[in-house]
């Protein structure tokens, strides 16, 4: 999925966040942010995926104007082409880590435990379905998210400080996971990070600054 952004720029009153942001991501490529804290990093990635609106600029998913769709059609979009892996993971605490990664499959009506258990080994939770997340490592709870943002097999993959919560050892391990699952699938990453090992490791970095992004 190609990703077209715009001249984007985003407000809060009169704190401009970002602004004259315009980036491109090809289809199956890997492309890493970086930036100081507070620069907007995670807001420019929560526009991307249509969960933020912006103030100018635009955001188009393989053609589509996000600026133009509905909430219910953004929805719809997200839930059919896009993963989101959430800094603080957002694994829901009754649901088992197969019911976790399973619920996207769910949502769009396609059940297939055989996919999820395929997903659950090839990120290193094999033999982990049935365990609740607060049975689990902070390392194994990235990995389920992992699992459940990719489990639909979308074409484009938005993940936010996935490693941030990890020591080095697991971090690469999470890494691996997530780039492997991506470059199987031939999909888009977009990485907003603080670490250097995790952002050497994509086709092109990004610097998100007060003058915009360059790179």
């Amino acid at each position: 999925m190609s990703l077209q952004i715009r001249d984007l720029g985003k407000r809060y009153g009169d704190t401009v966040v970002f602004s004259q942001v315009s980036l491109d991501v090809a289809p199956g490529e890997f492309v890493a942010i970086v930036g100081e804290s507070g620069v907007g990093k995670s807001t420019l990635l929560n526009c991307m995926a249509g969960l933020d609106s912006w103030d100018e600029g635009s955001v188009l998913l393989n053609g589509a104007d996000l600026g133009t769709l509905s909430d219910d059609q953004r929805a719809l979009l997200r839930r059919r082409h896009v993963g989101f892996v959430f800094q603080a993971f957002h694994v829901l605490p009754h649901l088992d880590v197969a019911q976790n990664v399973a619920l996207p499959l769910l949502l769009l009506d396609q059940p297939d435990d055989a996919r999820v258990q395929a997903l659950l080994d090839a990120v290193g939770l094999a033999g982990l379905g049935k365990r609740l997340p607060q049975q689990l490592s902070g390392g194994q709870l990235q990995r389920v998210a992992i699992a459940r943002a990719l489990v639909h097999r979308p074409s484009l993959l938005l993940a936010d400080e996935p490693t941030g919560n990890l020591d080095p050892g697991t971090a690469a391990k999470v890494m691996d996971a997530l780039i492997a699952q991506t470059r199987e699938h031939g999909a888009s990453l977009v990485l907003v990070t603080h670490s250097q090992a995790a952002a050497a490791r994509a086709d092109r970095v990004l610097h998100l600054g007060s003058e915009g992004i360059t790179g």
